[in-house]
């Protein structure tokens, strides 16, 4: 069965950093374009970041750039999303999809084929 994996969440403080992974079971993420997501309790998911294959191109949500970063490791399998600086606001669930196409343009959810089940974040002190 093919599908993607996020791992890494858990509960930090204010201020505090987590690194976010997600990967593929089934298939490699390699030349497919990545986009993370989140959503928080009682809200809309919204669009994170997305890298493309070759991870050339990324792209931020306009609030949560500078303090995130998407990255994929050298063989490309894995993509990351680094988050500094967390506030209680960026408690979410953080999801990951892989897109059909290599490219970032467009709405996040856009061409996503497969889904994660997310893994959830908590900042509080």
């Amino acid at each position: 069965q093919f599908r993607v994996e996020e791992s890494g969440g858990g509960l930090v403080q204010p201020g505090g950093s987590l690194k976010l992974s997600c990967e593929g079971s089934g298939f490699a993420l390699t030349n497919y374009a990545v986009v993370w997501f989140r959503q928080a309790p009682g809200k809309d998911r919204e669009g994170v970041a997305c890298i493309n294959g070759g991870g050339t191109i990324t792209d931020y949500s306009d609030s949560l750039k500078g303090r995130f970063t998407i990255s994929r490791d050298i063989a490309k399998t894995t993509v990351f999303l680094q988050l500094n600086n967390l506030k209680p606001e960026d408690t979410a669930r953080y999801f990951c999809g892989r897109r059909s196409g290599n490219y970032c343009s467009g709405p996040p959810e856009y061409a996503v084929d497969y889904w994660g089940v997310g893994t959830r974040v908590t900042v509080s002190s």
